[in-house]
């Protein structure tokens, strides 16, 4: 679960990169960028991604929002399900370079130099760090292979994290593979659809919401409460019933406080659970004081409310399921 919490937001890749138009690799090569304070520079569109794992999926899902789901030889992230139809199969369906993964579900140093990548993309520094047994930038460049971490995941503190980085990421991406036309057309139709669905909600009540985790085997030590969940409920007409229990991006909060809290809706987040509506029946069973046990209200999300190409969905998912009446026309 800490992975949960490095792996779904953030900013770490400079606004202010610059790219170069003239090389050996084709048109608009080499692309120079900062990420994690490193100059990294792309002498070619990269055909040999290989993707840590994090517990994320926003790198992979973003390749495919992408179409370029062909560069990839080597994916360890995977939710098992998506709010995007046929993304969850999609992803099923890339290579895995049938490597034997280390405890933390990633690839060890040896085994990714072996996968002769040329780019590596990590969720957040960890994937790169000697000390968790991966293979670090060095590393990397001694195999003429680029890495590149997700936006919030040099530090790994995503409390600040908002919808504006999954659009970092789509244009960082875009750029490294000469496909920014494709990344603007994602962030633009992201954008209008999010303004959309904030314009129906707006000026009505607030409802006060959970954002809890469907597998922890805890139901209360990894309840979110700063960071994209909240851009994302915010422009939903929501707000996080526990943003002031931690600084950081998730609390753990006591069974006393939770029942305390006058919860209008629960957001449940799936991570590889068969069943994660279960998750929900069974807070309501414990809370049945809750607004949102008297009214059954909530929804489940996955890949949609971490950092990715499909922040929109979530918004209007989470939107139609706090005010109904304001969508009743489509």
């Amino acid at each position: 679960m800490l992975c949960l919490a490095t792996a779904a937001c953030g900013s770490s890749s400079s606004s202010n990169d610059r790219a170069s138009s003239a090389g050996t690799g084709g048109p608009g090569y080499p692309v120079t960028l900062t990420n994690c304070g490193q100059t990294v520079t792309i002498p070619k569109a990269p055909s040999r991604v290989v993707l840590m794992n994090g517990a994320s999926v926003a790198e992979v899902s973003s390749l495919l929002a992408l179409g370029l789901g062909d560069r990839v030889v080597a994916n360890t992230q995977s939710y098992d399900r998506s709010e995007v139809k046929g993304r969850a199969d999609a992803i099923k369906a890339l290579p895995t370079g049938n490597v034997k993964l280390n405890d933390a579900s990633d690839i060890p140093r040896e085994t990714m130099l072996g996968l002769r990548p040329d780019l590596v993309l990590t969720p957040t520094s960890y994937g790169l760090d000697a000390k968790n047994g991966v293979a670090t930038r060095k590393d990397l460049s001694s195999v003429g292979a680029n890495a590149y971490v997700s936006p919030q995941g040099c530090d790994q503190d995503t409390s600040h994290a908002t919808i504006a980085d999954s659009y970092q990421l789509l244009r960082d991406l875009g750029r490294i593979f000469n496909v920014g036309d494709r990344a603007e057309k994602i962030i633009t139709a992201s954008r209008k659809a999010i303004d959309a669905t904030s314009a129906k909600v707006r000026g009505k009540k607030v409802p006060r919401v959970l954002v809890g985790f469907s597998n922890t085997g805890d139901d209360f030590s990894y309840i979110a409460a700063n960071g994209v969940f909240n851009d994302i409920l915010a422009k939903a007409g929501g707000s996080n019933a526990f943003a002031s229990a931690s600084k950081g991006p998730f609390a753990n909060v006591s069974k006393e406080k939770v029942a305390s809290e006058p919860v209008d809706a629960l957001v449940v987040i799936s991570y590889k659970d068969a069943d994660p509506a279960a998750y929900a029946r069974k807070l309501f069973k414990e809370f049945p004081q809750w607004p949102a046990a008297k009214n059954n209200r909530f929804v489940v999300l996955s890949d949609s409310i971490y950092q990715g190409p499909s922040n929109d969905v979530a918004v209007d998912r989470i939107a139609r399921m706090l005010h109904p009446e304001a969508f009743t026309n489509g």
